[in-house]
């Protein structure tokens, strides 16, 4: 389907529609068609209006796609507007068009808004990393430090796993901002991927070593090296910790592991899908 490259009246629309091979299914196939060319609002919107004009409603699911193309080209008005047209016709929303409203709302002027939605989505549903995520950055990039780091480490406890991309966020904006509390909880995401063993890449680490650089009074330095084998770094001499356990440490996690998971009896833990 070629969706059309201006609006069209209601007589060009049901001609397009009759001319399809599955009619129930046009409105959808052609929104798709729309969100995958990125074409202009208005004519999503005409065939809207020709669709609650005929119908005399407009579906949930077409309604989830209007919104798609919306928040693509970051139409904030628009995005309000299906808002309230969906508060107003649906009790409770899926986590989609959640997690689509909290993205768009989050990127434009009305980003607290995009928190209002988080606080409504807590009280029905556990949130997506996505609706925590867009809310973070929003409010990073707003100077909302504090903020920020409340949504992220309520997120951590609600066992979300953040992305690399929102944890390079956080030493982006920090960078060359004094504060003990901030470095702190940077720090805090240091322990955090070097207890789980996550790597960044090369832009993530870029990102940390201009943040130790920028950090005022000291004179931090940061080098892209590779380890030796002996597990020591060629600039600094540091020896890093050996990653093998030893028979202690061995024994203990076996023991516990014997006693914890297999003889425990906690059998929803023993059964979750994660």
């Amino acid at each position: 389907v070629q969706p059309p490259a201006k609006p069209l009246q209601a007589e060009e629309w049901n001609k397009l529609r009759e001319d399809f091979q599955s009619p129930e299914i046009f409105e959808e196939v052609m929104l798709n068609a729309m969100i995958r060319c990125n074409s202009p609002v208005d004519v999503a919107k005409s065939l809207l209006s020709h669709l609650a004009k005929r119908n005399g409603d407009i579906p949930y699911n077409v309604l989830v796609k209007y919104l798609t193309l919306c928040v693509q080209q970051g139409q904030v008005s628009e995005i309000c507007d299906v808002y309230d047209i969906m508060k107003v016709r649906f009790k409770v929303l899926e986590s989609g068009a959640y997690s689509l409203l909290i993205k768009g709302l989050s990127n434009s002027n009305q980003w607290r808004m995009a928190l209002t939605l988080l606080e409504e989505v807590k009280k029905i549903m556990s949130p997506s990393r996505k609706c925590y995520e867009s809310c973070i950055k929003a409010a990073s990039r707003h100077q909302e430090t504090k903020l920020a780091f409340e949504l992220y480490n309520e997120m951590l406890a609600k066992e979300v796993v953040p992305t690399l991309d929102l944890l390079q966020s956080f030493f982006d904006v920090s960078r060359g901002t004094k504060g003990a509390e901030l470095q702190k909880e940077l720090f805090g995401i240091l322990l955090y991927l070097r207890e789980n063993q996550i790597y960044p890449h090369k832009t993530f680490m870029r990102s940390i070593k201009l943040w130790f650089e920028s950090l005022p009074g000291r004179k931090w330095r940061g080098h892209l090296t590779r380890i030796k084998d002996s597990g020591q770094c060629p600039v600094c001499s540091h020896q890093l910790e050996d990653s093998n356990l030893t028979e202690e440490e061995y024994s203990h996690l076996s023991e516990r592991i014997l006693r914890d998971v297999i003889h425990g009896t906690d059998t929803f833990r023993k059964t979750s899908p994660e």
